[in-house]
């Protein structure tokens, strides 16, 4: 049992947000309540009228946690056993409506736990489709056994989660498709970036739009929405990045860039239960999902590289070294950086490269999925990462995954980029559009700045003129302060 605590019966005759009980005598378990940085945590808690014994409810969980009973009780009393979020609100929702709108095939792809069957399921119930998930092995077998009559299901959106278990299934859609080119068909999700698979990016070619699902952002689990990008780009930061939550004490910065943003991660209250999570959700991921991409014999070298990777969170990546800290040869570690990229856990940032004259670093950064999941493999929690030597990398490595969270959702993705010169010149993030405009983003985990924490941008804003539309070095401090013609300081907040 993660938390007990009791409600009166009479609480709960219809839906309440747990997070938001009037009554103040509800305060201790509101504080009890909130947990990595959530400041809401709601539950449908419903009215089960008569009689004696056990009692359930239903939340709608977060990804593979529809319908999981979180509380039981008598009569009189209801107790608490285990919190698990509802569903959030998903920013990437908009674009699959638009994918769809235009589209005959959408592929929803993206780390495992995510959240993605959660969404498409939410997609096809919105539109009367036909779900169908590959984690069935029944529905599995039919697949693999005739993907054609298994592609030509006759419902106006067919959705097939985890498509990557039946390679065979593209081709079939492909003719399926080709047969009637209506937008709309196909949802499909993948836990591994099927377009390494032979042939899948042909057979689909022209047919099929890609995106790709994140972890919630910290906008996401607030049920906000985040303009951040758009105001960098209008040269108008917000006063602070994350909103304060109502209970900051039980809000840092540290337990968010601690918890990140796997949805089953944050149902965990308390830390060590959190870590042994995501030590299961490795273990999952590098010996059932790599397998399905390759025929790895042995796979026990995957968690130590990722550890590895972890630990060197925002360094440029020095295949070299990295091969010899890892006791691999180098075409051996390549094969395996390719498939832990290819299950979306390992995303390295690249570098940015433009005609200004200089000579440029070539090397990609190395960062992971989720700050959550960075901080685990470093043996990492909440509570020890403000004093830990590798606080500021992961605070970047959070900042990233929330730029990306929020790239993702807008209806033209930017891209996103390191920038570092010969001379060591060096800026963490550079966001730029299709229009060539760009922005600049450095990182500081200190809470005081002074000039030259603005080298970076202001080397980039003289090489890029006009196209330079703003520079930010988001700190620990408290206070937006402007630092010169279009770069400022603005605090990370969210404390």
């Amino acid at each position: 049992m993660t938390l007990s605590h009791v409600l009166p019966r009479q609480l709960h005759p219809s839906p309440i947000s747990l997070a938001g009980l009037p009554d103040p005598r509800d305060a201790p378990f509101i504080a009890l309540a909130r947990y990595a940085g959530c400041p809401v945590i709601t539950g449908n808690v419903k009215h089960f009228p008569g009689g004696s014994g056990s009692r359930g409810v239903d939340a709608g969980g977060v990804a593979g946690g529809a319908g999981k009973r979180l509380i039981e009780g008598s009569p009189r009393w209801v107790i608490i056993t285990h919190i698990m979020a509802d569903n959030h609100p998903r920013w990437l929702t908009a674009r699959i409506d638009d994918a769809l709108s235009d589209t005959p095939v959408v592929l929803l792809n993206g780390a495992r736990q995510t959240g993605k069957s959660t969404l498409a399921q939410a997609v096809s119930d919105a539109r009367g489709g036909r779900y169908l998930t590959l984690d069935n092995p029944t529905v599995l077998a039919a697949a693999r056994a005739d993907p054609l009559a298994f592609a030509s299901t006759g419902a106006a959106l067919t959705v097939i989660d985890e498509v990557q278990k039946a390679p065979g299934l593209f081709a079939a859609i492909k003719h399926t498709v080709d047969r009637n080119r209506q937008p709309g068909r196909f949802l499909l999700t993948g836990s591994a970036d099927v377009l390494m698979l032979p042939n899948v990016s042909e057979s689909l070619a022209g047919r099929m739009e890609v995106l790709s699902l994140q972890p919630l952002a910290q906008g996401e689990i607030a049920r906000q929405a985040s303009d951040l990008i758009e105001r960098l780009f209008a040269n108008a930061p917000p006063v602070t990045v994350l909103r304060a939550p109502a209970d900051a004490s039980e809000s840092t910065l540290a337990r968010r860039i601690g918890a990140g943003g796997f949805p089953e991660a944050l149902s965990r209250i308390r830390t060590e239960r959190r870590l042994a999570w995501f030590s299961a959700y490795v273990t999952t991921v590098t010996q059932r999902d790599v397998r399905d991409l390759s025929n790895i014999a042995d796979t026990s070298a995957l968690p130590r590289l990722l550890a590895l990777l972890a630990a060197r969170s925002g360094g440029l990546t020095n295949m070299a070294e990295l091969a010899r800290s890892c006791a691999l040869p180098q075409a051996t570690l390549q094969r395996y950086l390719a498939l832990l990229q290819a299950t979306f856990l390992y995303q390295p940032l690249p570098a940015w490269h433009a005609n200004l004259g200089k000579r440029l670093i070539k090397a990609p950064k190395a960062y992971l999925l989720d700050s959550g999941l960075a901080c685990a493999l470093c043996g990492i929690g909440s509570a020890t990462l403000p004093a830990s030597p590798l606080y500021g990398a992961m605070l970047e490595g959070f900042v990233l995954g929330e730029l990306r969270r929020i790239a993702a959702a807008m209806p033209t993705p930017p891209g996103i980029f390191h920038y570092r010169s010969a001379g060591g010149v060096e800026v963490d993030f550079v966001i730029e559009d299709a229009a060539g405009r760009c922005i600049a983003i450095e990182v500081k985990a200190s809470t005081s700045l002074g000039d030259k924490h603005f080298g970076g941008l202001k080397d980039l804003q003289a090489a890029l003129g006009e196209r330079f539309c703003c520079g930010v070095v988001l700190y620990g401090g408290e206070q937006q302060v402007r630092f010169g013609e279009r770069l400022w300081a603005v605090p990370v907040g969210g404390k």
